[in-house]
């Protein structure tokens, strides 16, 4: 890794690094099942849910599903998993209402605050997410961390996915940016480590499951204070 001096671009991932979605997630889909009598623990579902839905944006980031076969297969798959008889029409609405109120949630992984207002005086902070355009920006805004960040770029803004090269490349013209002054830091190993590796972008890959990657040379943290020990 480059020295921090050398830096003066940094690219955050923004769902499951600084925000944490999965607790939202949990909390909203609390809302609409209360709200649409699913008599369902929302804690069984979820464990449920998540790596389905982790499976699902993969297949997503690989164009090999649509925006709105992710959004009903993941919940027709869950409820299938979990024997729950349910309608179509009934999981299209779940589907549309939880996006709809995800962004009312906001829980941050701790530290996030600290670490922005460390990092916005020194470099120039963007981000870069495969999330719905329709609500990251709200998410930012909600959770009020929107003004830390200078570009926002979402896949939807330019119908490629990370790790696509495009979307990276996308990104550094629009915040005026060189790879060799330019760092990544995310949680998904595929998506934002390897995709920003694969353009000459250095990285710092949050492991915050404590799930080792593959190789030692890629510069890991599992809690987001140790990044002030880098940058």
């Amino acid at each position: 890794m480059r020295e921090s001096s050398d830096i003066k671009h940094i690219f955050f991932d923004l769902d499951h690094t600084l925000w944490d979605f999965d607790t939202n997630s949990k909390k909203s889909y609390t809302f609409i099942f209360d709200k649409n009598n699913i008599l369902l623990d929302v804690d069984k579902f979820s464990a449920i849910y998540e790596p389905i839905n982790h499976a699902y944006w993969k297949l997503y980031r690989e164009e090999k599903v649509t925006k709105e076969e992710l959004k009903y297969a993941r919940l027709r798959d869950t409820f299938d998993k979990m024997n729950y008889v349910i309608s179509d029409t009934l999981i299209n609405t779940l589907a549309n209402a939880y996006l709809e109120n995800l962004s009312n949630y906001n829980t941050l992984f701790e530290g996030t605050i600290n670490l922005l207002e460390y990092l916005k005086p020194k470099y120039k902070l963007h981000i870069i997410t495969n999330g719905f355009f329709e609500i990251q920006t709200a998410k930012l805004k909600n959770s009020k961390i929107l003004d830390y960040f200078d570009q926002i770029i979402t896949s939807e803004s330019i119908s490629v996915k990370k790790p696509n090269p495009k979307i990276f490349f996308h990104a550094l013209k629009n915040a005026k940016a060189y790879t060799y002054e330019s760092i990544m830091i995310g949680d998904n190993l595929e998506a934002d480590i390897y995709g920003a590796k694969n353009i000459g972008m250095d990285t710092i890959y949050c492991n915050f499951t404590n799930t080792p990657p593959s190789t030692n040379k890629i510069t890991t943290v599992t809690h987001l204070s140790q990044i002030k020990e880098i940058l």
